[in-house]
């Protein structure tokens, strides 16, 4: 019982520090990842940083009122317990944590100016869903599809591609957050779209004589019965001069709806000629509207000129009619091309990204991120978010208060999840990294975050279920309704 209790003590004594008499300097500390300012949720994993200056001795006081945490180390990183954390969130609802670090150098301690981390009211939806894979360009080996706690650091798989002779999964989706109802492609061995709903793993069989490509980039209708999708053919290249190194582009795409219920494919001309490519569909929270992306062909000599509007049309899901009238929201004859339409689930407004041309803008370094308020059908970049480098892929929480989106504004390599909120005026505030437990994480880990989705639960285990189906069900095969 000593014993325990001498145990007990030691490490309570090791755990427990205490703010040290500093000279005080005026000018922020340097740290790694950049909380500085950002605005955050009230159920969000600790914003745990690193001192970019050094890695000696460390103290950080994070404050709000009377609530109060003193961490520090000897290495020069600031890991915050869970349980002190989710108190000072708890308090600081609305209202603002002040950080003052605490740096040992040359044998005297620093005290640097303080910053802000605010806190807001709404919190997040609880789990974000992504794949992670080099940034390669043709070959992989392992990739998986893996689920991540916001509240934590909790990461499990969903899918890891060794269950299914390491081929190719990717265009995750759910249905309105619905961790329960969600999709995903295999490519190369065991092909296959997968269609899961609740215990139900669906396998279907995509490609139709009339299409020219599987079905490809998803949007589910928030009903659930009806998914919308691009089909496309598909090259890439590199290039030898250029500060974009890879270029992923279209040689021709169309736009379809699979009706669930029927195992069919509805379209319409406005969606399905050579006359136009059209991509990246996305349906609008009420249903009724079907947003897309469209271009004019050209040749890839030109590859340069290929830019793509921002259009709409309306969809009626009881009769699976289109409608005639194309809405054209952003106009490539501006100069950009636009990609990855995404709506609020409030309806209230529409993340979208541009960048000089083509669709597939995650290569892009211009690409940025622009905001539609479809009540007054303003259109404005998300200067509060945008960086130097690309800002690509997004999605919304379910509460229209949060949206994540990926990045390469760290190395210009490797794509990873930032979060920023949006207030009831459309203005976004600092965006954050997704904390980590150790803040030397992004230096060491050699995969991309792709395609971030937020979600309103965990979805369940069942890898070995889908596994099984992909090699052992022949499938579905998809029909083509004109």
């Amino acid at each position: 019982m000593r014993y325990l209790y001498f145990s007990f003590l030691i490490l309570l004594m090791a755990c427990s520090y205490s703010l040290p008499e500093a000279e005080k300097i005026d000018s922020l500390p340097t740290i790694f990842p950049d909380y500085t300012d950002v605005t955050v949720p009230p159920n969000v994993a600790p914003l745990n940083f690193k001192l970019t200056t050094g890695d000696g001795a460390i103290r950080a006081c994070l404050q709000s009122g009377e609530e109060k945490i003193i961490v520090g180390s000897s290495k020069g990183k600031i890991q915050i317990p869970l349980s002190g954390w989710n108190d000072l969130l708890a308090h600081s609802k609305g209202k603002s944590i002040q950080v003052t670090v605490y740096a040992k150098q040359n044998n005297l301690w620093k005290e640097y100016k303080s910053f802000s981390i605010h806190v807001a009211e709404e919190e997040m939806d609880p789990y974000i869903t992504y794949r992670l894979i080099e940034p390669g360009y043709e070959l992989w080996n392992k990739m998986g599809i893996y689920q991540r706690h916001l509240e934590n650091f909790t990461q499990s798989a969903i899918m890891e591609n060794k269950m299914t002779g390491n081929n190719c999964m990717n265009c995750h989706s759910f249905c309105m957050q619905d961790p329960d109802k969600m999709l995903f492609h295999m490519r190369a061995t065991y092909p296959g779209t997968f269609l899961i709903n609740g215990d139900k793993i669906e396998k279907l069989n995509t490609k139709t004589e009339q299409t020219i490509s599987n079905l490809v980039y998803p949007s589910w209708h928030p009903g659930g019965r009806y998914v919308a999708f691009s089909v496309n053919n598909t090259k890439q290249a590199f290039h030898m001069n250029d500060r974009n190194r890879v270029e992923v582009f279209d040689e021709a795409s169309d736009v379809v709806v699979y009706d669930s219920e029927n195992h069919e494919i509805v379209t319409t001309p406005v969606l399905f000629s050579k006359e136009r490519w059209e991509t990246f569909p996305t349906f609008s929270p009420d249903g009724k509207t079907l947003y897309f992306c469209s271009a004019a062909p050209r040749s890839i000599t030109d590859f340069k000129e290929i830019k793509y509007s921002l259009c709409a049309v309306s969809f009626d899901p009881q009769s699976r009619k289109f409608g005639s009238v194309v809405d054209t929201l952003y106009n490539a004859n501006d100069g950009k091309s636009a990609s990855f339409p995404r709506v609020s689930p409030d309806g209230n407004y529409l993340l979208y990204t541009l960048s000089g041309y083509g669709n597939f803008s995650i290569w892009h370094k211009d690409a940025d991120l622009y905001l539609i308020d479809l009540k007054s059908a303003t259109t404005r970049a998300v200067e509060e978010v945008n960086s130097d480098d690309v800002e690509s892929y997004h999605s919304w929480s379910s509460n229209s208060r949060w949206f994540v989106f990926s990045s390469r504004r760290i190395d210009g390599l490797y794509t990873r999840p930032y979060f920023a909120y949006l207030d009831k005026n459309g203005k976004a505030g600092k965006p954050f990294l997704l904390p980590q437990k150790d803040p030397d994480f992004y230096h060491n880990f050699m995969k991309s975050y792709n395609v971030p989705e937020f979600i309103k639960g965990k979805v369940k285990k069942q890898s070995r279920s889908i596994a099984v189906k992909a090699k052992n069900d022949p499938g579905v095969d998809v029909k083509f309704v004109k």
